[in-house]
């Protein structure tokens, strides 16, 4: 649905902390799903840990919120501008249920749960496979910036 050079016209995010790789799917107002391949090259594996790769759990929380902001930017009509900072909220009720190792497919589903006073709340899970890596709800919000 939206391959990477789209995703860098919407998002800011740039190597290292850009965490979306492709949109597998969109339903405005509803869901998204997008996909975040992990590699060996990431360079937060040379330090967390060097005998046991394992993705933060901080950076799925992350890639999570980068998949909402592409779900609020395709429902509200809207691109990002250079006057625009899509910015975490909140984080409740975040769990790490599996390590993410190098060589997986973090798979992105993200729902949109409400949206009131200029904040989204989304409910969002991160999987390899069939299994729930982590999962947390995300309140999100953007600004204008002078």
């Amino acid at each position: 649905m939206m391959d990477i050079h789209q995703i860098l016209k919407k998002l800011p995010h740039r190597y290292p902390i850009l965490l979306v790789d492709r949109v597998l799917s969109i339903e405005k107002d509803v869901r998204i799903k997008a996909l975040k391949n992990v590699s060996i090259n990431e360079p937060y594996f040379v330090g967390h840990f060097p005998n046991r790769p394992v993705m933060p759990g901080v950076l799925m929380l992350e890639a999570m919120a980068q998949a909402a902001a592409l779900l609020s930017f395709a429902s509200s009509g809207k691109d990002l501008d250079d006057n625009t900072v899509y910015y975490f909220a909140g984080i409740d009720a975040a769990r790490f249920k599996r390590p993410v190792e190098p060589g997986d497919q973090l798979v992105l589903d993200v729902e949109l749960l409400r949206q009131k006073a200029g904040i989204y709340k989304f409910k969002g899970t991160a999987s390899v496979g069939e299994t729930i890596a982590c999962e947390a709800e995300l309140m999100c919000t953007m600004r204008k910036v002078a």
